[in-house]
């Protein structure tokens, strides 16, 4: 067992290799190097880096395994092809980008917590619009592979039409009408990121089933029509009041005796365990405005204020698959 100052010392180590993998996937060595093994004159020329500097992070990235190296020569181990490479459906690339971008806030903690206001957002050297289509295609990275699963605990689902609020990567949308053939859905997203989705939906055969509508669920209304909800990892964005203001407005868009499924963190009383909940918390803390994680007690309370009825956990996770459900009265 190791001391606690051992234990520490590795907790304030643990950005290093945070740090190599994230700089590896901003500057696209992965993607490089997937086309041939290279030197790493060839690799700098490429992602248009210092000769030095690329080699001791391609030298670093050999040591995590995540490259190997012979003689002067690198590669992308065959094993790693699918998983860090853009092209591949298996590939969490997109999410080790959205990573990298939660890095550059989480090194700013200090002073969120001293000004209680959210990190200041430094955009990636691949820019803003490449961010955001990171995170979008994150959430599909890591929702994609157990969407299926999720929608399943939810036990048999009967609905005319899904209204999936936030839910511009599709992915969710696609598991609901896998579920219910016979159903329709709206997806509401902002403008920014609806063309994303049709290009999903597109690909997966799904786009004639499914109405795109651009807007902004803090100041426009709700498309109205449907009698099933999904609300997937959108309330740890917000304060419980803004919830509170969310569900009213999901309420008033939801037929009467209508579903509201949430899947998100669901915390203990304390707001320490699950303990990657609380870690999220913090995320939340430097990325937006009044954002947190939430207890079912929590979520309970502001359903009923706004206007839901019998409030019940269908699934506990120990991260983000965990599930409330309520119904429109």
């Amino acid at each position: 067992m190791s001391s606690p100052a051992a234990r520490v010392l590795d907790i304030a180590r643990s950005f290093q290799p945070a740090c190599v993998l994230a700089a590896a996937a901003d500057l696209d060595v992965f993607n490089v190097l997937a086309s041939r093994p290279m030197n790493a004159e060839e690799v700098a020329s490429a992602i248009r880096g210092d000769v030095r500097a690329t080699t001791i992070l391609l030298d670093a990235l050999v040591a995590l395994e995540l490259l190997s190296k012979q003689g002067d020569t690198y590669a992308l181990p065959a094993e790693l092809v699918d998983v860090l490479t853009d092209k591949s459906p298996q590939t969490v690339l997109p999410m080790v980008l959205h990573q990298a971008n939660c890095l550059r806030r989480w090194v700013q903690l200090p002073q969120v917590v001293r000004s209680g206001r959210p990190a200041e957002r430094i955009p990636s050297i691949r820019g803003e619009a490449a961010d955001t289509a990171s995170f979008i295609g994150a959430m599909h990275a890591i929702s994609g592979p157990v969407a299926d699963t999720v929608v399943g605990r939810l036990g048999p689902l009967s609905f005319q039409c899904l209204l999936d609020v936030g839910g511009a990567s599709g992915t969710w949308t696609m598991a609901f009408l896998r579920r219910v053939p016979s159903a329709r859905a709206i997806i509401f997203d902002l403008p920014d990121v609806i063309p994303m989705a049709r290009q999903r939906l597109t690909d997966a055969g799904f786009i004639d089933r499914v109405d795109l509508v651009a807007g902004n669920f803090e100041t426009d209304p709700l498309p109205t029509g449907a009698d099933f909800v999904w609300l997937s990892a959108i309330a740890h964005q917000n304060s419980r009041e803004q919830n509170r203001a969310l569900f009213g407005k999901i309420r008033d868009a939801l037929a009467p005796g209508g579903t509201l499924a949430i899947r998100d963190i669901v915390m203990d009383e304390d707001h320490v365990h699950p303990p990657g909940g609380a870690l999220f918390a913090v995320n939340m803390l430097v990325g937006t405005e009044r954002g947190g994680t939430f207890s079912l007690e929590e979520y309970k309370a502001d359903l009923e204020a706004a206007g839901f009825g019998n409030v019940e956990l269908v699934y506990r996770d120990a991260w983000m698959d965990s599930l409330i459900r309520a119904t429109r009265k």
